[in-house]
């Protein structure tokens, strides 16, 4: 469990690169000497509450500090959440000990495939959630980052696993080894997978820090509006950016006047709850000009619990106090929004999270634009451990990532994954930046995950051949 809470310490805001591998190579010593699979696997999840009640324990926050559910609950849940899962890295160390050959080169390779699928699979089962993938420890100045353009950030969990394991299991040559990966890896960082196209963009990315428990009272309606309309006057832009939800009500409810008022500039991109005739409503980022609603995008990859009930689990929501719980899904593939000679790919909050998702836009898309609203986490690691994540969205991509949050972290991220210009959480501001969009398509935007989880299969062969082998001549 230590070992698993020395991983936390690669991802931000701490961001000490060599703490996820080493917090690895730790598990991986721990499960070379034990006695069985099985035990490997009680190691593995040990290992993996330590990582996650110390890196993702603020839903704690968000369920009994913003929710409201009462705190042993909110306790109780945070760690049945974590516990579920841990169950994802026992898995990776039970199929690399039971793989195990004895063949140094083998049993290394068969760790970093295991861990990659097992990586995979928690962020794919059940809508998924892959945050703190090794990978995202390994954002800029990271050398590794290099091959995120290639292999995405599953591609740089595995090299993360190869080289703890290599260092483990090989010694001189594993450290030969690590340096030869980091010499290539720093190499690509040199590479320019896309191009600059058309004319820069002037933004300007609102940060109104609301309340979230205040959010939706309708006596705070008034000055949420206004301290948006404020900071838009304050930073004129050809395009400006509002937060996930920024407007607290449905984007049908919204005055015209002040909707004009908000486009006095130029465009504006905001965050909004959309009904349709239907009755359903949808998580919505819409494109404002001259007052009027044009071209949106609704969110696909909606979060359980929080936008929509899982079967058998209203009950679970009546524990707390989340407006607009029941949102509809949008297409998993839509358009990209037209502004200023610029094509514009929204998505909204966690939804970066998810890599091949966000190529599906690409390469039409020259911008990523991500809205989010992270009140809901407090002044916890949440709000770096997100702005680290997108940074890696934009290395797979190519392309510059915008964000407009709520209370934070509100940043522009170039097409190499180095955070340009960044907000204080917390405070009301606007940031205001001239961006480039990017066309042409990097490997991982042509191709996804599909060579990843190929290489994290192959990789498993060679022990499964030896182990075969051996049992055979045994005979």
């Amino acid at each position: 469990m230590l070992a698993g809470g020395l991983a936390v310490a690669g991802f931000a805001p701490l961001a000490w690169l060599p703490a996820a591998p080493l917090s690895l190579l730790l598990l991986l010593a721990l499960c070379q000497r034990s006695a069985s699979p099985g035990a490997a696997a009680w190691l593995g999840w040990c290992w993996g509450l330590g990582c996650f009640l110390g890196g993702v324990s603020w839903v704690y926050v968000s369920m009994h500090d913003i929710g409201g559910m009462p705190a042993l609950l909110a306790a109780t849940a945070t760690l049945l959440f974590c516990a579920y899962l841990a169950l994802y890295p026992a898995l990776a160390v039970w199929l690399a000990r039971r793989l195990a050959s004895g063949h140094a080169g083998a049993d290394a390779l068969a760790c970093a495939g295991a861990w990659t699928l097992g990586e995979w699979l928690r962020g794919t089962l059940l809508t998924g959630f892959p945050w703190l993938a090794l990978g995202y420890s390994q954002a800029p100045p990271s050398p590794l980052a290099g091959f995120a353009p290639l292999l995405g950030v599953y591609g740089l969990s595995f090299l993360v696993a190869l080289a703890a394991a290599s260092l483990l299991r090989l010694k001189t040559r594993g450290a030969l080894a690590v340096a030869v990966l980091l010499a290539a890896g720093s190499a690509l960082t040199r590479v320019a997978w896309t191009d600059a196209v058309g004319a820069p963009l002037d933004v300007s990315l609102l940060q109104g820090n609301i309340e979230q428990s205040l959010k939706w009272e309708p006596q705070r309606q008034a000055a949420s509006l206004a301290t948006y309309a404020r900071l838009a006057r304050a930073h004129p832009a050809q395009l400006t950016v509002l937060p996930e939800t920024a407007l607290p009500l449905f984007l049908d409810q919204a005055p015209p006047a002040y909707l004009a008022e908000l486009t006095t500039h130029g465009e504006v991109l905001t965050g909004v709850v959309q009904r349709d005739s239907d009755g359903r409503y949808f998580n919505a980022g819409v494109l404002l000009h001259a007052g009027t609603a044009g071209a949106s995008y609704s969110k696909s990859h909606l979060v359980p619990f929080g936008e929509f009930v899982p079967p058998g689990f209203s009950w679970f929501l009546g524990l707390m106090r989340i407006p607009m719980s029941d949102f509809s899904a949008g297409p998993a593939r839509q358009a990209p929004l037209a502004v200023a000679g610029q094509s514009i790919a929204p998505n909204i909050c966690y939804e970066d999270l998810f890599g091949e998702e966000i190529i599906h836009a690409l390469p039409q898309a020259t911008l990523l634009v991500n809205l989010s609203n992270t009140a809901w986490f407090g002044a916890s690691l949440a709000q770096a451990q997100h702005l680290q994540i997108a940074q890696l969205r934009a290395l797979e991509a190519g392309r510059t990532m915008l964000r407009a949050t709520n209370t934070g972290m509100t940043a522009v991220v170039g097409p190499d994954g180095v955070v340009r210009v960044a907000l204080p959480a917390f405070v009301a501001d606007a940031l205001s930046a001239r961006v480039q969009g990017y066309a042409g398509a990097t490997p991982y935007v042509r191709l996804g995950n599909s060579p990843i989880l190929l290489l994290a299969l192959a990789a498993l062969l060679p022990a499964a051949w030896r182990r075969r082998r051996g049992r055979v001549e045994s005979r």
